[in-house]
């Protein structure tokens, strides 16, 4: 691939001088005097701060930690607190961050009870954010503009800083400044379960700065709530007047909160680093003039505080009856730029209120559900046993999960307009999920939108758009459509859209408001709620800063230690081996939601162990960009050719061997072999083996198609034999390289139907042949498999744009087979009956693979596998 070429933005982001540190500002604490002989102070010790810092974070209420401090065994240890109001005592003497501060605010029309608004100073959270040591290594200053060639004619897009908008905000900035990129997220969220209307309305705040794979990730903790927006009850008798007197109070409050963000947008600061919706055109963008010139004209018609008057003159313009919006005093803001498409809500939630329904109503519930149904299980992957037609409180992991499959199952049983409709908007939702984007595929983005407004009408035509009481829709009312619009200019502005999703703001809503709901007493959230933060981000603080400092005296010792036994010329040449980790818990990634081991670095660490110390060949290994893992015991330890033969269902698995073997002894090593052919060896050909050991699973990890770097949740393949219910056996499907040229997944599939790069396959057995004792044969010990073909039958189907697929046959109708490494198995791929107008009714999830004479290749099952299948 092409080196991609950068031009940063001239003399942006410069240093002037030493700032304050995370650990300076610790150590300028008032009570940081009793730290220097005791680091742990106001707790007397390592292991009383453990025990506190446990309970203050525990979810406990006050009750119940005094009855565990009142435990014999824990009144007989030296803790420093004997109750859980000492406790909390003590955590309020902690290092604090950025302050909580509220304001009880006058409103033109009464409420039920005081509207109170509870914040911190923004500018301080982003101090703190930027301050951070976590995110030390994964801060942006500088813009850029990245393209794909040194001919600089194809821009790419990924951060924010690549984007438009960072160029040119910083080209209005004076000379070495630093611009940074705040992001607000605010959605009203439910605190109460089940009972109760109890609602918080959080407003968080993060940097753009922050690379976007650590920024999305929730462990990182990279949002902070800044302010508690109030959620009052006004006591209007007209409902729609309501929500204007709720959206005027909204932008007041977020008038109050961001003042210190205008002021340092407007002066700059000093922070230390470490309409008809549904059309085929995009309509003219609300800029922040056009919207505070309507504005204007609407208070010359109508006084602001007649209500009724000057919302009935701003929805004339398509306002919402506030006249003061938030921003109208941010310099460099304009929200035809900074309202981003966002993922969750743009693109999940549009599919499953439309596209999915547009489909369910199109083949039928009962059809769909049962094609669904049938699928054959995907391990890690959600199955919907009873369909997907009667599912309730669709979550975003859901709704992506149906994106898989929906496509394929409806191929063929929903009328072909309304599936090319779909089909389009499912190739713009997966498109635009992409971390790296260039012209190209904006080019590819805009043509898969275009394609699906140009075959729309089908969906009227056939009576599947419907709304309440399935009453057909003949229009395109659909906000989100035209959100759609919005998607290319604001990646060329701001950077791909995959770094706005809600998913980490979504979970920050449960640990900066539901959780600390829940310790609560049920009463007055609020003022708990910034309590329960404040105690919780006293604790964070110090742990970090304990462990640093703990870290550095020990770090210290050590080195002191070995100086005193070194000459001072000796010392300057210590070098520490970084590249082999110490063990293998060291390889579990526990910075996502659900950790990952890593095969790659488990790999590495097995290619250093001493001869002997592990089985050979090696259970994990690495090809490529690929990391295999199988298991450290094989399934079946010993058993016979012939018998393994008869168990798997595989009658030419002896001349498959031998044939196998004689390609091996003919070729240069490393040899890629081919699947089919003629099958030369006859069927009781004489091996050099009898015995082999069989595995049932194989472990594939890969990394992002768009990111080398970023490595994947390993993907379980199955290769099991027949047993209950897999009655014919548990076999995945497969990509296989053919071609020695070619690598996945950047070549792609292939390149034109005379040129297979590379197979898909049906992997039947995985296998290790076990020589005779005390037989010399030429093996380069290593795993294989078995693996059936599939052959694709012409081109791309245009409805669907996929391959369809037919198992392989030999003249005399055995399915065609032939033995290949294991190190040519690529990647996972999902196959997808195809079930015509209406499936076989004897399908089920266990046979469905198996009895179907054609299949779709699924390039919708995974967003890696998406692009290169997509070639």
């Amino acid at each position: 691939m092409p080196a991609e070429v950068t031009d940063y933005f001239p003399g942006a982001a410069k240093t002037y001088g030493m700032g304050y540190t995370f650990l300076s500002l610790f150590n300028t604490d008032e009570n940081s005097v009793y730290r220097k002989t005791n680091l742990y102070y106001p707790f007397s010790c390592k292991q009383d701060w453990e025990i506190a810092s446990w309970l203050l974070r525990s979810g406990l209420s006050m009750g119940k930690i005094d009855s565990f401090l009142s435990l014999e065994m824990i009144r007989d240890l030296p803790l420093s607190f004997r109750s859980a109001k000492e406790l909390r005592g003590r955590a309020e003497m902690l290092p604090s961050g950025p302050r909580w501060m509220s304001r009880v605010l006058d409103t033109s029309h009464p409420t039920k009870s005081p509207v109170i608004l509870y914040w911190r100073d923004p500018l301080e959270c982003i101090s703190a954010i930027l301050n951070h040591p976590l995110f030390h290594d994964q801060l942006d200053f500088t813009p850029r503009k990245v393209y794909s060639t040194v001919q600089k004619l194809c821009r790419v897009y990924t951060e924010w800083m690549t984007g438009d908008d960072a160029w040119n905000m910083q080209s209005l900035l004076p000379q070495g400044a630093t611009l940074l990129g705040t992001i607000l997220s605010s959605d009203k969220t439910n605190i109460s379960v089940l009972t109760g209307d109890r609602v918080a309305h959080p407003l968080l705040v993060s940097l753009a700065n922050i690379r976007m794979n650590t920024r999305l990730k929730s462990s990182t903790n990279s949002f902070m709530l800044t302010a508690l927006l109030p959620v009052p009850k006004f006591l209007h008798k007209n409902k729609c007047l309501r929500g204007v007197l709720a959206d005027r109070l909204v932008h007041q409050c977020l008038d109050i909160v961001l003042k210190p963000l205008k002021e340092a947008a407007l002066h700059g600061t000093m922070l230390s680093d470490p309409k008809q919706f549904g059309d085929s055109f995009r309509h003219e963008p609300r800029t922040a003039s056009t919207t505070l010139a309507q504005i204007s004209v609407v208070r010359t018609r109508a006084d602001p505080s007649d209500l009724q008057a000057f919302f009935r003159e701003a929805q004339k313009f398509r306002l919402n009856g506030v006249f003061e919006p938030f921003w109208r005093d941010w310099v460099l803001t304009d929200p035809s730029h900074f309202f981003t498409p966002e993922t969750l809500h743009v693109l999940h939630k549009e599919f499953w209120d439309h596209d999915a329904k547009w489909l369910i109503f199109a083949v039928g519930e009962s059809e769909i559900d049962f094609h669904f149904s049938v699928l054959q299980p995907v391990t890690g992957f959600r199955r919907f046993a009873e369909g997907i037609s009667k599912l309730k409180q669709v979550t975003g992991r859901c709704q992506r999960d149906i994106q898989r499959s929906i496509v394929a199952v409806s191929a063929d049983a929903a009328p072909r307009g309304v599936l090319v409709a779909v089909r389009a908007l499912m190739d713009f939702r997966y498109l635009v999920q992409s971390q790296s984007i260039d012209e190209n595929d904006l080019v590819r983005i805009s043509a898969a939108l275009n394609e699906f407004h140009a075959s729309k009408d089908a969906i009227i035509d056939a009576g599947v758009r419907r709304g309440k009481a399935n009453k057909v829709i003949d229009n395109w009312y659909i906000p989100k459509l035209e959100l759609m619009q919005s998607v290319v200019p604001s990646i060329r502005n701001s950077g791909v859209t995959a770094q706005w999703s809600a998913d980490a703001t979504e979970h920050a809503h449960i640990t900066e408001i539901k959780v600390p709901a829940r310790s609560s007493n049920n009463n007055n959230y609020d003022p708990q709620i910034c309590r329960h933060l404040d105690r919780l981000d006293k604790c964070l603080r110090f742990e970090l800063a304990t462990i640093l400092l703990d870290e550095k005296q020990n770090i210290k010792a050590l080195a002191d230690a070995a100086r005193s036994h070194m000459d001072d010329e000796d010392a300057d040449d210590i070098e520490v081996d970084d590249d082999v980790p110490v063990e293998f818990l060291s390889t579990i990634q526990h910075d996502r939601s659900r950790p990952i081991t890593n095969y790659f670095a488990i790999a590495q660490v097995l290619q250093h162990k001493p001869v002997g110390s592990v089985p050979l060949p090696l259970r994990s290994f690495v090809i490529g960009r690929i990391a295999f893992h199988l298991g450290y015991d094989p399934s079946i330890r010993n058993i016979s050719v012939d018998d393994v033969a008869l168990k798997f269902n595989l009658p030419d698995l002896r001349p498959a061997l031998s044939d196998f073997l004689q390609h091996e002894a003919s070729s240069e090593r490393d040899h890629i072999h081919a699947i089919g052919g003629p099958r030369k060896a006859g069927p009781n050909a004489v091996l050099p083996f009898e015995k082999v050991q069989v595995w049932f699973k194989l472990r594939l990890q890969d990394t992002e198609f768009h990111d080398v770097h970023n490595i994947r949740p390993a993907q379980t393949i199955n290769c099991a034999p027949p047993s209950e219910p897999w009655t014919h056996g548990h076999y995945d499907s497969i990509i296989v390289n053919t071609e020695a040229e070619h690598s996945w997944p950047t070549s792609g599939l292939q390149g034109t139907s005379q040129l297979i790069w590379h197979t898909v396959a049906q992997i039947r057995l995985i296998f290790r042949p076990l020589g005779k004792t005390g037989t010399q044969w030429v093996w380069r010990d290593r795993f294989l498999t078995y693996v059936h073909r599939f052959d694709i039958i012409g081109v791309r189907e245009p409805t669907t744009q996929m391959y369809v697929l037919k198992r392989a046959k030999r003249s005399n109708g055995t399915c065609m087979g032939d033995v290949v490494p294991i190190s040519q198995v690529r990647a996972p791929v999902n196959l997808v009956p195809r079930f015509g107008a209406a499936a076989d009714n004897r399908l089920t999830a266990y046979n469905s693979v198996e009895h179907a004479s054609e299949l779709w290749l699924n390039r919708f099952w995974d967003k890696n596998s998406y692009f290169p299948l997509s070639m």
